[in-house]
C-alpha cells in the first residue's frame, strides 16, 4: 500500500471512527468546576471520605462516591488539561524526561540502578503511560473475590469514557504478522481480553492521537458533591483511639499547599466514612509509613510515632521488566504506541511502538548508534522523531521481589525502593525466551520491510547493551549472552505493585488490617500485574470498589 493510499484509508477511519458510538468521545478538555488549587483550601474541612490520590483508581473511586456522598481527592500533582497536548501520543518519551519541577513523571532511580518513574498529576499513570488497554485474566479476577458482573460492568463503565480501538497500521501490522511467523498464535485479533496468542488491543488515544485519562472519569462526578484540590501532598494521616488499647480509626489528613501552607481535612463524624489513600504502588506503602503504620524499626529512626507496627508495609514490592530492541528503518514508520501484543500466559508479553518524538538534545543518540553498526548509508536514525521503533518484553508475574524504605519524613522525596530485579531464576528465563521471540519477529519475513539487510540482531543487540539505559554495570559478554543482556539491560515497564498486599497489609475489602476507617485501593494491594498492561484493572477497581462501599454505606 502506498502512501497516497494510506492517508486515503486514515481519513476514512477517522469518518468511520466518528460515526461509531465506540471511538466518538469527546475530545476536548472537560472543565470542572470542582478543581482548584490547594492554595485555595480553608485551613479546616469535612468529608464524608477522602481519598488520597487521584490517579487510575483515585478518580473512577472518588466520581462513583460523589454519586451518594460528599468526597474530598487530594492529589500531589497538576491538571494534565492544563497543556493537553503535552500528553499526545507521540510525545510520550517527552512527558517521561521531563526534568521540570512540575513535571508528570517524577524521575527516581530504584536501589537495583534502573532508572524509574512516578506518576505526578491528576490521571496518575494513566496521563504518562503508553496507552495500552486490556483487561485482567480471568485467574485475576476469581483472585480478587470481586463480584465477575460488577467487575465486567465496572470495565464497561470506564471504557464507555476514555477507551478507543487501537489503529493498526503498517508497523504493528508488520509486528502482528512476525509474532504468528515466530509461533505466538493463535491470533484473536481485536479483543480486550487477556488470552492466550496474539491480539490487538485498545487504546487511551484517540483517532487525533490525544490521549484521554482516568482524569476524565472525573465527568461521571455529582459536582455538588466532590472536591479536588491540586499540589497537595498529604504529609501525614491523623488516627484516634477510644480507649487504651483500642483500634485506632484514621480521622482526618494533613496536607500541603504549594505554598508549603498546612490544612486539615477530617471525616464528619459518621463510622461508615473513611480515608482511602489511592497514591499507587510507592505512594500508599510510603503514606502508611510516614503516618505510623509500618516496620516499627523503620519509623522509631526517624522519629515518627508508631500507631501500629506493621512490618509487611512495604513489601512485596515487584515490577515487571522491560528488554528489548531498537530497529532503525529503511522505510517510512507511522507514530504508534502499543496497538499489537503477543501474550505467552505465565511467561512474557511482547509489545512496540515506532516513530515517537524525541528531543532535538537527544542527536547525539543518532551519531552513536551508527557508530555502534559501522553504517554510514542509511542515514540518521532519528531528526525530531524515531525513524524506525522499538519492540520489547515484559516478564509476566515476576517472581523477584524487593521492599521499600522510607529515605526521610518528607513526603515529597521518593523512598528507597529495591525490585531484586532477576533475582528469581525463572524470571531470567522467562526474558530470554521473551528476547528469543523478538528476534525471531526482527528476522520473520513479514518484517522485512522495516530491517537493513546489512544490520544483523547480533549488532541490534550490541547497541542497546552500549546504550546508558540504567546505572546497573555492563560485561564483556552483555551482548553475547541473553541471560547477561536481559540482566545488564533491564528497564521497567512501569508497572510497579505491591507493598500494601491483600492478606497481608489490608483484607478483602481493602481495608488496612487492624485499623478502622482506613483502606487502600490501588495496584499497591496486587501480588501480580493484571494482564499485559494494568491501568484497564485499576481504573476497573476504584469504579467496583465506589460501588460496594456505595451499597454497605446505604446498607
Amino acid at each position: 500500500m502506498d502512501l497516497g493510499s494510506m492517508g486515503f484509508l486514515k481519513a476514512l477511519l477517522v469518518a468511520v471512527y466518528a460515526l461509531h458510538p465506540y471511538f466518538s468521545h469527546a475530545e476536548t478538555a472537560p472543565n470542572y468546576s470542582f478543581v482548584h488549587e490547594s492554595t485555595t483550601a480553608p485551613p479546616v474541612s469535612y468529608h464524608d471520605y477522602i481519598v488520597v490520590g487521584g490517579g487510575a483508581a483515585g478518580c473512577p473511586l472518588a466520581a462513583t462516591l460523589s454519586e451518594t456522598a460528599n468526597v474530598l481527592v487530594l492529589e500531589r500533582g497538576g491538571s494534565p488539561y492544563r497543556n493537553p497536548g503535552k500528553t499526545d501520543k507521540g510525545n510520550f518519551f517527552l512527558t517521561l524526561l521531563d526534568p521540570s519541577p512540575d513535571s508528570y513523571a517524577q524521575i527516581f532511580i530504584t536501589e537495583d540502578g534502573v532508572y524509574n518513574h512516578r506518576a505526578r498529576v491528576l490521571g496518575g499513570g494513566t496521563v504518562i503511560n503508553a496507552g495500552f488497554y486490556s483487561r485482567a485474566s480471568t485467574e485475576f479476577v476469581e483472585e480478587s473475590g470481586l463480584d465477575e458482573a460488577l467487575v465486567n460492568d465496572a470495565y464497561q463503565w470506564v471504557e464507555n469514557k476514555v477507551v478507543f480501538k487501537s489503529p493498526l497500521l503498517q508497523w504493528q501490522t508488520a509486528v502482528r504478522d512476525g509474532l504468528l511467523e515466530a509461533g505466538v498464535l493463535p491470533y484473536n485479533g481485536f479483543t480486550n481480553e487477556h488470552i492466550n496468542g496474539t491480539k490487538i488491543g485498545s487504546t487511551i488515544f484517540d483517532m487525533n492521537d490525544h490521549r484521554h485519562s482516568a482524569a476524565d472519569l472525573l465527568e461521571y462526578s455529582d459536582p455538588k458533591n466532590i472536591i479536588v484540590y491540586l499540589h497537595a501532598t498529604v504529609t501525614k494521616i491523623l488516627f484516634t483511639t477510644q480507649t487504651v488499647g483500642s483500634r485506632p480509626r484514621a480521622i482526618g489528613v494533613i496536607y500541603e499547599d504549594a505554598l508549603g501552607e498546612k490544612h486539615t481535612a477530617y471525616l464528619t463524624n459518621d463510622s461508615k466514612n473513611e480515608i482511602i489513600v489511592s497514591a499507587g504502588a510507592i505512594g500508599s506503602s510510603q503514606l502508611l509509613m510516614l503516618s505510623g503504620i509500618g516496620p516499627r524499626s523503620q519509623l522509631e529512626p526517624l522519629g515518627i510515632k508508631v500507631v501500629m507496627d506493621q512490618p509487611m508495609v512495604g513489601q512485596g514490592m515487584a515490577d515487571n521488566t522491560l528488554n528489548g530492541l531498537i530497529i532503525p528503518s529503511p522505510n517510512p514508520v507511522e507514530l504508534s504506541l502499543l496497538s499489537t501484543v503477543g501474550i505467552s500466559l505465565l511467561v512474557n508479553y511482547i509489545e512496540a511502538g515506532s516513530g515517537l518524538n524525541l528531543a532535538p538534545s537527544f542527536g547525539w543518540i543518532s551519531k552513536f548508534l551508527l557508530s555502534i553498526l559501522d553504517q554510514t548509508t542509511i542515514g540518521s536514525f532519528f531528526d525530531t522523531r524515531l525513524n524506525g521503533g522499538i519492540i520489547v518484553q515484559k516478564v509476566a508475574r515476576p517472581l523477584s521481589t524487593g521492599h521499600l524504605e522510607l529515605r526521610s519524613t518528607d513526603p515529597n522525596e521518593t523512598p528507597k525502593v529495591s525490585f531484586n530485579y532477576f533475582q528469581e531464576p525463572e524470571d531470567l528465563r522467562k526474558c530470554v525466551q521473551g528476547m528469543e521471540t523478538i528476534i525471531n519477529v526482527v528476522n520473520a519475513k513479514a518484517f522485512s520491510k522495516f530491517r537493513y539487510r546489512t544490520i544483523s540482531t547480533q549488532q541490534l543487540l550490541n547497541v542497546v547493551a552500549a546504550l546508558p539505559l540504567n546505572q546497573r554495570p555492563r560485561h564483556f559478554d552483555t551482548a553475547s549472552s541473553l541471560e547477561q543482556f536481559c540482566n545488564d539491560t533491564v528497564m521497567t515497564f512501569w508497572h510497579h505493585h505491591g507493598g500494601c498486599q491483600v492478606g497481608k497489609v489490608v483484607d478483602e475489602d481493602y481495608k488496612v488490617i487492624g485499623v478502622d476507617g482506613l483502606r487502600v485501593i490501588d495496584a499497591s494491594t496486587f501480588s501480580f500485574t493484571p494482564g499485559t498492561n494494568p491501568q484497564a484493572t485499576v481504573m476497573m477497581l476504584g469504579r467496583a470498589m465506589g460501588v460496594r462501599i456505595q451499597k454497605d454505606r446505604l446498607s
